[in-house]
């Protein structure tokens, strides 16, 4: 018997077959409905606050925006949206980024059907939880990513303006965004973030966010911040 009042559930991913194919199987279940699908992490994103599910399917390696990005800037605009990353990737590293842009959840895609709808249970009960043998040893939790001595140190030689624009980046923001939030110019945020890139050894945009958050950039200090506000 379907039951009326059903987990609303959006799915994240940009292969159109695999995609599909889990709309059809998630939507058979009684207690779970389908409110939308993105190929990639922007329209993800864009969806999430345009529907607002209870529940996101999330690949990480998709065009318009890594899966972390999405994540992160979901998480900041709607922290009530409970978020499982379904992917390919078995590393540590992989399950720690995760956890730490903000993600309840982490499955293998050839996980069973079963083992899916297992976790997307125990997320729905509030549980974070980092499924199959991938995650067992690493944290459970954001506030339990470990900030190594590394990390601090790395942090601890970003200015404070740096630690802001840092932090609005990884969370997704363009720099007009970020300039309007901080009222600077783009061309300012433009040099900030080539000054952080310097700083932390990074050439692009996409290893700037990766290494901001595998240093935990969205639990470490930052007196000045203020986020972004969701539009």
């Amino acid at each position: 018997m379907k039951l009326a009042n059903k987990h609303r559930v959006l799915i994240a991913d940009d292969q159109h077959l695999l995609r599909s194919g889990l709309c059809r199987m998630v939507s058979e279940l009684d207690d779970y409905s389908i409110v939308g699908e993105a190929s990639d992490g922007l329209e993800a994103y864009r969806l999430a606050l345009a529907t607002m599910p209870d529940l996101i399917l999330m690949d990480l390696s998709m065009p318009g925006g890594s899966g972390f990005e999405a994540i992160a800037a979901i998480k900041y605009n709607a922290p009530q949206i409970r978020i499982i990353v379904l992917t390919v990737h078995r590393s540590e590293e992989h399950v720690r980024e995760s956890l730490a842009a903000g993600a309840d959840g982490y499955v293998i895609k050839d996980a069973s059907f079963e083992d899916l709808v297992g976790e997307m249970r125990l997320v729905m009960q509030g549980r974070r939880n980092t499924s199959l043998e991938v995650g067992r040893h690493c944290a459970a939790s954001r506030d339990l990513v470990p900030v190594t001595p590394q990390k601090t140190q790395r942090w601890d030689a970003l200015t404070g303006r740096e630690r802001s624009v840092l932090r609005l980046v990884v969370e997704g923001h363009t720099n007009r965004q970020v300039g309007e939030h901080l009222k600077l110019s783009p061309k300012t945020i433009e040099k900030h973030r080539a000054s952080l890139m310097r700083k932390l050894g990074i050439t692009n945009v996409a290893g700037l966010v990766r290494i901001a958050i595998d240093m935990g950039v969205l639990t470490l200090p930052d007196e000045e911040h203020v986020r972004y506000p969701s539009t």
